[in-house]
């Protein structure tokens, strides 16, 4: 409780010489000048910055993006006055319905210019996470030939997801997704560093299959965990195809649905949840051959 000073002075008590408490995390310390420091205000309010200008360049992005496709589409084959308002982005079934009708018009004559129409708009949906991608998943069974109409949406998907991926690794993904769950990026960086490219792949098509997680928060938070885009593109690309393949199908008979998810029952559901965790069976294989070489090894 009590002191000695150097040299046999009095004592005090230990709390006159004890070291000076530190202020309060949320005050600044002052400086060797006399001033206040602001490196605490500054590192508060660093990441705001980083997010607001995040921000912008993604608006800027976005807005070259727009008027690109709208130069685009001037350059197509002109519409009459009475199918100009029905091209427009599918917000329903119904909005669905009227595009294919009149897209279906112009699909013989203008059939590359449909083709790639088409393309551009899923693209452009899928790379800024817009909801509406299934409207033109379903379409494209109307419009296109069954192997053609899946290809094109696989593609679309993977081409779509890819440019999200890199949007969200240039711009945008780094700081949101590692500010909002960081405990939980260090250890999705750990696994998906241990994982050879072959359990990546069959990761990602598991999870492109099955429902668990959205797909913008998939294409948001790969780059974020280090996951490759070589193999992020490949995976989605297989991955999509097995719900896709149902939408495409469903669209074959586009005038008698009463919403894009018409296809979407328990059992069509269960199915695609069975053959998701199909995806992951090389990933079990694997462990279990791995485990008994183990064991045998650990015998000899």
């Amino acid at each position: 409780m009590f002191q000695t000073l150097p040299g046999g002075g009095a004592t005090f008590p230990s709390q006159v010489i004890s070291p000076r408490r530190p202020l309060h995390p949320n005050k600044a310390a002052p400086s060797s000048s006399g001033g206040v420091s602001l490196s605490g205000a500054t590192a508060a309010t660093a990441m705001p910055r980083s997010q607001r200008r995040s921000l912008l360049i993604l608006g800027i992005v976005f807005a070259i993006s727009a008027g690109c496709m709208y130069m685009l589409f001037q350059s197509f084959p002109e519409l009459s006055e009475s199918d100009k308002e029905y091209i427009k982005y599918p917000r329903s079934i119904d909005d669905a319905k009227e595009l294919g009708r009149v897209l279906s018009q112009y699909t013989d004559t203008h059939f590359p210019h449909v083709v790639i129409g088409y393309f551009f708009i899923y693209v452009f949906l899928q790379a800024f996470a817009i909801p509406g991608s299934i409207f033109l998943s379903v379409l494209s069974g109307f419009l296109f030939p069954y192997v053609l109409a899946l290809t094109l949406v696989c593609l679309c998907s993977a081409c779509g997801a890819s440019a999200c991926y890199l949007l969200s690794d240039l711009v945008l993904g780094r700081n949101v997704v590692a500010r909002w769950f960081p405990e939980r990026i260090e250890l999705w960086k750990t696994r998906v560093a241990r994982y050879g490219w072959t359990d990546l792949l069959s990761c990602l098509v598991f999870l492109r299959i099955t429902p668990f997680l959205p797909n913008w928060f998939i294409n948001i938070a790969s780059p974020v965990i280090g996951f490759p885009l070589s193999i992020f593109f490949l995976g989605t690309f297989i991955g999509v195809a097995p719900p896709s393949a149902l939408a495409v199908l469903s669209g074959t008979q586009l005038y008698e649905l009463t919403s894009a998810t018409e296809f979407l029952t328990f059992k069509t559901l269960s199915i695609l949840i069975l053959v998701g965790f199909m995806a992951l069976l090389p990933i079990a294989f694997k462990r279990l051959l791995g485990n008994r070489l183990q064991q045998r090894e650990g015998q000899d």
